[in-house]
């Protein structure tokens, strides 16, 4: 399914059904009188949070979604049925806009988290409601009222436990397959992660989510490459994971790669590269055991990085259940 994180559609509530015109008539009863009754009122429409959700693909081919109309009224003082609420289901993490006044109308937080996003229109009184003491036969009646036309937009930012970022090709994908059920591509060129994919993350009976993004490159916060696009989806994240490839394929410098990422997240937002972090260093089983320590240490000079380390390798799991325990750690002190 293609990831899709920002929509527009249409939205229309129900109109309220029309009042009714009648009189009694009934043999042996010469002055039945009014009996018109009320009309149904119109259908609401919500939308509803679901969490298994996480695309707003669906919107890409339905654009309208309209709530029905309320029944008319009918004789013998019988109001017309009230038409049903549509309830729509979109992704955790979604905010929703009025795109004619530019209104954040909310945010969806919270697991079948309820939000009104058009009213139905009210019902129209049927001609008994009109009769009194001076107009005994009243030919008044009144429509039902249009139900709220909206032009709604649709901006989604995944809600992930963790953050995945780092250089195209420094393991995220190889990473969140290795200590997941996630199963994203991986391949040896650049740029195989094209849209965002989460991947579950248990430990002990517990779960967190994770979400990995296209790979930065530098000046990804001016619009450079794929990552900048998906960048926000970081900003929900309780915690990053930087991912750094020890021996890059290209033959570039870790230190560069490490330094341009935390560049790059500065630039974009500074609130982005205050979050808490982890730093895994990938690839480490190409390296001769007694190298590592020193080829690590080296890195952490470097780049002057203060939080905690993993060696890890995404390919065979060297240090990855490690890396998890840290990361269940960090986020529940979050």
């Amino acid at each position: 399914m293609k990831f899709v994180d920002s929509a527009s559609i249409r939205i229309e509530a129900g109109k309220g059904g029309a009042g009714c015109l009648g009189f009694r008539r009934e043999k042996y009863i010469p002055d039945g009188g009014p009996d018109g009754g009320d009309g149904g009122d119109g259908g609401h429409v919500y939308f509803q949070g679901e969490e298994g959700l996480n695309t707003l693909s669906e919107f890409r081919f339905k654009r309208l979604f309209r709530a029905k109309n309320g029944q008319s009224g009918s004789g013998q003082n019988k109001r017309g049925k009230s038409a049903q609420h549509l309830t729509v289901e979109i992704p955790l993490g979604t905010k929703v806009y009025d795109l004619e006044t530019d209104e954040l109308i909310g945010e969806m937080v919270e697991h079948e988290q309820i939000m009104l996003v058009a009213k139905g229109g009210f019902h129209g009184l049927g001609n008994a409601r009109f009769k009194s003491s001076i107009n005994r036969a009243p030919r008044k009646t009144t429509s039902g009222s249009p139900g709220e036309v909206r032009e709604i937009g649709l901006e989604l930012s995944i809600m992930a436990d963790i953050g995945l970022l780092g250089m195209p090709n420094a393991g995220k994908s190889s990473l969140i397959r290795q200590i997941s059920s996630a199963r994203p591509k991986v391949a040896d060129y650049p740029f195989t992660t094209l849209h965002p994919s989460l991947g579950v993350v248990s430990y002990c009976n517990e779960h967190i989510v994770m979400a990995d993004i296209p790979g930065l490159i530098e000046n990804a916060s001016e619009g450079l490459g794929l990552g900048f696009k998906f960048l926000k989806h970081l900003s929900r994240a309780k915690v990053l994971l930087h991912v750094v490839d020890i021996l890059p394929a290209d033959g570039s410098d870790p230190v560069e790669n490490f330094l341009t990422i935390e560049k790059e997240l500065k630039k974009y937002d500074q609130g982005l590269s205050s979050k808490p972090r982890l730093l895994a260093i990938n690839k480490m089983d190409l390296l001769p055991e007694g190298d590592r320590d020193t080829m690590v240490q080296s890195l952490l000079k470097s780049t002057r990085h203060k939080g905690k380390v993993y060696g890890i390798s995404a390919l065979n799991g060297l240090g990855c259940k490690d890396l998890v325990v840290g990361l269940f750690k960090l986020v529940k002190e979050k």
